[in-house]
């Protein structure tokens, strides 16, 4: 926990004290990159970018992870095939993914316009066009990880006894009151992991923008963790780019915050 946590974060925040440009030697700068930081605008921006992926991403992994779970879990030919299969995305480099569905997004030559086109449906720009830029890269984060995201759902739904629907069956309870009255409530404490990850993970998204789109068009899909990348690795802005980072440190511990709040008072761990 110290050296792989706990000691990265600290040294993050001492560096965001300094101006460094990696080939000078360290000044300290006590407040200043700060100060910087509540006047930039572009910053700003890729966190309200950010925002909307995870808007974009996360719900919709998540609902998807729940219904592929659902349907998975019924006895089925061939289920263990399908279970493996949800998974593959997950398990691909995000970088080589990026690059597949780059293609795929191609406007003139790409696979998803060629179906269109077949259909007599003219495909916009998928990755140049802002206004579709972002929904595309959150498309394929969510279909890389919504198979993540079922694997655990999987797990939530088989540790709940059988019983209990039997109960509410004799009861007189539908399918659909079964489900929102007995599954729902005890795949809380899954729902609050996957949650959590999922938020973690989205907010952290960098490999499939800088694959697909490197933060065009016109910064449409440059995320906060692009930006640092940028202002480190790009405008050599060592001092600048922790400050970011430990941005985006406060923004995810905030958020999960607020997560384990929401749960803590709405998840049973006990089912004896």
């Amino acid at each position: 926990m110290f050296a792989f946590l706990l000691l990265p974060l600290l040294i993050v925040f001492v560096l965001s004290l300094f101006h460094w440009e990696l080939l000078s030697s360290p000044a300290f700068a006590g407040l200043e990159n700060y100060r910087r930081l509540a006047g930039d605008g572009g910053t700003w921006h890729s966190v309200w970018v950010t925002v909307l992926f995870v808007l974009l991403s996360v719900p919709l992994q998540t609902v998807l992870g729940l219904l592929l779970a659902l349907l998975l879990n019924q006895r089925v030919k061939g289920v263990a095939f399908y279970r493996a299969l949800f998974v593959v995305p997950w398990m691909a480099t995000p970088i080589v993914m990026g690059l597949v569905w780059t293609w795929i997004f191609d406007p003139r030559d790409g696979a998803l316009n060629r179906l269109l086109d077949l259909v007599g449906v003219t495909g916009p720009n998928w990755l140049t066009d802002p206004s579709w830029a972002l929904p595309s890269v959150a498309l394929v984060n969510v279909w890389q990880y919504s198979g993540y995201t079922m694997l655990f759902f999987l797990a939530g739904l088989q540790g709940i006894p059988k019983e209990l629907y039997d109960a509410a069956a004799t009861d007189g309870a539908s399918p659909v009151q079964r489900f929102f009255q007995i599954t729902l409530p005890l795949l809380n404490p899954t729902t609050f992991f996957v949650t959590v990850t999922n938020l973690v993970g989205a907010f952290q998204i960098f490999d499939t923008v800088y694959a697909m789109t490197d933060g065009g068009p016109r910064d449409g899909t440059e995320v906060l963790n692009f930006r640092i990348y940028e202002t480190a690795f790009r405008q050599f802005d060592f001092g600048y780019a922790a400050t970011l980072a430990t941005l985006l440190f406060l923004l995810i511990l905030a958020v999960t915050l607020v997560q384990v709040r929401f749960f803590a008072k709405r998840t049973t761990y006990d089912l004896s």
